[in-house]
């Protein structure tokens, strides 16, 4: 009795009969087709044990991160298959159904799989306290963004922008598409030589040099990570912009050195939890000068009464844990609610999709010295959430959006363009 032959009727019952890659078991039989381009290798019966306690994407997941099952080939084929399993539920969750649950554990019994629950794999998260603190949330960032400045130098090219980049036209390199996403958000604040401008989320540096370089304000920029912090000052440094940039390690809640005249916040908004929005909003209005504006850029879900927070997924779990999306309607109502006045939302929605194969196919150019700067595991993490929300941003299942907003001046003058044509001029 091979292993193939055991797992088939349940590998039918999850997936269907049309699998789009080719299972190879640890005792070398096979399921699937054998024209397949990609493979996935179940490497071990914990691959099963794994299922058993956790049935659906968590147990996939923890599976994948451990390596009890290994892939060679097209990642995105590996999410084709993914995809099946949602279709055939009424949601994307993957969990199991009980009939699932119950082929799974004869199967696991049959191979010898059954036992204690296994080790957890030690990259994924575990967080402690009360959601949202100050505490909490710095642990969250710190399991993301701490892992390795390499890795992310890999990933993301030269400018170290880990958000969606703005490709002007379809000839536009990474590099130049994420230079236009800077100056297209510079522009929207409006920023003049002498601003003052507050980067929420500041990342590695890059909206504070180009702000700082091609507008001429001075710059804080706040992160929750230490080596992100690091970076970006030394990137400063070495461009010479060190008396017109500051690099803190600050929680945007203990920012008090307003007021600013203008605040960005590119890709930091996922780290603000439902409970903490209007607490956001409050705390950015209070740091702008009548006038001021407020660009929030964030990957937003499409519904607005889905809660996007699941514990047990896999990107809750080993990518950005804590993390929310928010629908965009809710941010423009939270933002007008505590006095913004909102004068512009635009998806980029596109935009971020091709940005990320951008990045996957990074990764995979540089998968050995990806894997030698933080390891097999996270690096297959990386590879499957990049891929993974590609494809989610091309099926529409979440948007990204820009909100401009300002603070309103006491007589309602305001210093807005007429027309959006400003925000993409030459």
């Amino acid at each position: 009795m091979s292993v193939a032959s055991v797992i088939a009727p349940l590998v039918e019952g999850i997936v269907g009969t049309h699998l789009p890659v080719r299972l190879r078991c640890w005792d070398g039989s096979s399921i699937g087709p054998a024209s397949a381009h990609t493979t996935l290798h179940v490497n071990s019966p914990d691959a099963l044990r794994r299922l058993l306690y956790a049935p659906g994407e968590l147990g996939l997941a923890r599976a994948f991160v451990a390596g009890d099952l290994d892939l060679d080939g097209d990642i995105f084929d590996l999410l084709d298959l993914r995809d099946l399993m949602a279709d055939r539920r009424t949601d994307l969750s993957l969990r199991f159904t009980w009939a699932q649950r119950r082929d799974l554990l004869r199967a696991a019994r049959r191979l010898g799989a059954l036992g204690r629950p296994l080790p957890l794999p030690p990259e994924e998260a575990r967080l402690s306290g009360v959601r949202h603190s100050k505490a909490r949330d710095r642990t969250a960032v710190t399991h993301h963004y701490d892992v390795s400045n390499d890795f992310y130098r890999i990933v993301l090219g030269p400018t170290m922008a880990y958000s969606c980049a703005y490709f002007e036209g379809p000839d536009n390199s990474l590099e130049e598409a994420q230079q236009a996403k800077f100056e297209l958000v510079c522009r929207k604040l409006g920023l003049r030589p002498g601003m003052r401008l507050l980067d929420v989320g500041c990342g590695w540096g890059g909206m504070a040099l180009h702000a700082a370089r091609e507008h001429g304000v001075d710059v804080i920029g706040v992160t929750l990570s230490r080596p992100q912090a690091e970076l970006a000052g030394k990137r400063v440094a070495e461009a010479g912009y060190a008396d017109r940039i500051e690099i803190r390690v600050q929680d945007y809640r203990d920012v008090d050195d307003g007021p600013y005249d203008a605040i960005s916040s590119i890709g930091m908004f996922e780290h603000v939890g439902l409970a903490q929005l209007e607490d956001y909003f409050e705390r950015l209005l209070a740091l702008l000068r009548d006038g001021g504006r407020l660009l929030n850029h964030a990957i937003s879900r499409s519904h607005p009464d889905k809660s996007s927070f699941d514990p047990d997924s896999f990107i809750a779990r080993y990518v950005f844990p804590d993390g929310e999306l928010h629908e965009v309607g809710t941010v423009v109502t939270a933002m007008q609610r505590l006095g913004f006045e909102v004068r512009d939302v635009e998806s980029l929605r596109e935009h971020y999709a091709k940005s990320l194969r951008q990045w996957v196919a990074n990764l995979e150019t540089s998968w050995d010295q990806a894997r030698e700067f933080v390891g097999a595991a996270r690096a297959k993490i990386g590879r499957l959430y990049m891929a993974g929300s590609a494809l989610a941003f091309e099926a529409g299942r979440v948007s990204v959006h820009q909100v401009l907003a300002v603070k309103p001046s006491a007589d309602g003058a305001s210093d807005m363009p007429a027309t959006r044509a400003s925000f993409v001029g030459s």
